[in-house]
């Protein structure tokens, strides 16, 4: 058996494909791939991209999240909550396309500066380092200048 962990992916390819009433072909067309690599991706030949895998989930109309647990992108228990919150955000139907991918993007922005970056271990135990927009360091308005800065006490 092979050990990219994509069996369980490609067979659950398969079932939403049917579900959906598409053949292999469609979903290809639809997804933006071609017909043979799509074949290998269900059979658990290849492990496709996540941005292969999102453009299949937009296809079949269902989480590119999900997706991703399933082919071992993300991992299911540590990101279970962000992986809900994003499928509710990306199945409203009262948002366009546009709107989703903004509000994803928002989203992605506070976990960063919260300490949180997705598939990407943070290196700063504070998000207001690795969130913060200054170039130099030279106007950070730390806590630490604020109790020394005599400007900052008379008033």
């Amino acid at each position: 058996m092979a050990s990219l962990n994509v069996g369980n992916l490609g067979e659950y390819l398969r079932e939403q494909r049917r579900n959906a009433q598409l053949s292999l072909r469609q979903l290809a067309d639809a997804a933006g791939v071609s017909n043979p690599y799509l074949s290998q991706i269900e059979r658990g030949l290849r492990k496709p991209s996540a941005e292969v895998l999102q453009q299949v989930a937009k296809a079949l109309r269902i989480s590119a999240e999900t997706l991703y647990v399933r082919a071992g992108i993300l991992d299911a228990e540590r990101d279970l909550n962000e992986v809900e919150t994003r499928a509710v955000i990306l199945a409203d139907p009262t948002l366009d396309e546009r709107q989703k991918q903004v509000l994803l993007q928002i989203y992605e922005s506070f976990r960063k500066e919260n300490g949180f970056g997705s598939g990407e271990e943070s290196t700063s135990a504070t998000g207001s380092e690795a969130g913060g927009m200054a170039g130099d360091g030279s106007d950070t308005g730390s806590d630490a200048d604020s109790e020394t800065d005599p400007r900052r006490t008379a008033g």
